[in-house]
């Protein structure tokens, strides 16, 4: 019967030939001196040939030594990545998640969420970042982002959570002094509140059920980068704003707000939950993850009442 490979010794040379030292190798590892160099020995010995060059100044590895380094890193590498995949199924969820999110759409309806989140998973913390740019999840060094987008493809994971539409809304009063718009060209006479961050700018976009699109270009006194400000505007009667059902529904409810162009539906986004690719997730990641699949599921949500109303 053939004999297993020495792993353990293939991972002890990765680390000594990445780090060129013995003594190195052996504080990175938690190990003695002599059982890393018990363990180089032990290596060479099984191959049949040196694998670094020893003096009492400097330790270079041999041609065969350069050759097998390479193999010797993907040993190492593929074994972390088995070890660190099985802890993150196995291991209780623990540690601390990174989680970005729109400013409306976190304030409004994840915040809210997290302290039952946290009840249940107490040995895991929350670092939520609040802002309507678009994250840059490596180089930001987020776990979790939630974005309200129609995604383009990308090498992120991405899982969607639930749709979003928007509807063109106005004050009854402002209604009653300015009239309603019929199309979409109407709105270039009235005064408008643009999102700063919409993707198209200050123009928005329509198509009706028969396939028909409408552009066209809005202005008014306010604009911003928060639903949260426009809608105060809306309120005051500045004029109308193109919001997130996820930020109006209640007051479309109660009669606060009103609907107009209904026959023009802007066309819908998604909220989706995006992760970075490759390597195993962490399970406090996909504990999270999961939680805010389960909570805003379409039929869960309280503002698909008006999207099932269209």
């Amino acid at each position: 019967m053939a004999k297993l490979p020495d792993l353990e010794a293939w991972g002890v040379f990765a680390k000594v030939a990445s780090s060129g030292s013995f003594s190195k190798a052996a504080k990175e590892l938690s190990l003695s001196n002599a059982t890393v160099s018990k363990l180089i020995s032990r290596l060479e010995a099984r191959l049949g040939e040196r694998l670094f060059h020893r003096t009492s100044r400097k330790l270079t590895l041999t041609e065969t030594g350069r050759v097998l380094a390479t193999r010797a890193a993907q040993i190492l590498s593929e074994g972390e990545d088995a070890e660190a995949e099985a802890q993150a199924r196995s291991v209780s969820p623990r540690g601390r998640v990174r989680l970005a999110a729109p400013m409306s759409f976190g304030l409004r309806q994840i915040a809210p969420l997290l302290p039952e989140f946290l009840a249940l998973y107490p040995e895991v913390s929350i670092d939520l970042r609040l802002d309507d740019r678009l994250v840059d999840l490596i180089g930001d060094g987020v776990d979790i982002a939630v974005r309200i987008a129609a995604l383009a493809d990308s090498s992120l994971i991405v899982r969607k959570l639930c749709p979003v539409e928007r509807y063109v809304v106005g004050t009854p009063a402002y209604f009653e002094k300015h009239g309603r718009p019929r199309r979409p060209s109407d709105l270039s006479q009235h005064a408008c509140l643009p999102y700063t961050y919409l993707a198209s700018g200050d123009v928005w976009y329509f198509v009706n059920d028969a396939g028909e699109k409408e552009s066209v270009r809005v202005e008014g006194p306010l604009s911003a980068n928060s639903a949260d400000a426009l809608e105060i505007g809306l309120r005051a009667g500045l004029g109308l704003a193109m919001q997130p059902d996820f930020v109006v529904w209640d007051e479309i409810e109660s009669g606060g707000l009103e609907r107009v162009l209904q026959d023009w539906p802007v066309p819908p986004l998604n909220v989706n939950v995006l992760t970075p690719a490759g390597g195993p997730r962490a399970s406090r990641v996909t504990a999270l993850i999961e939680f805010l699949v389960q909570h805003f599921s379409t039929n869960a949500v309280p503002w698909a009442k008006l999207q099932r109303r269209r």
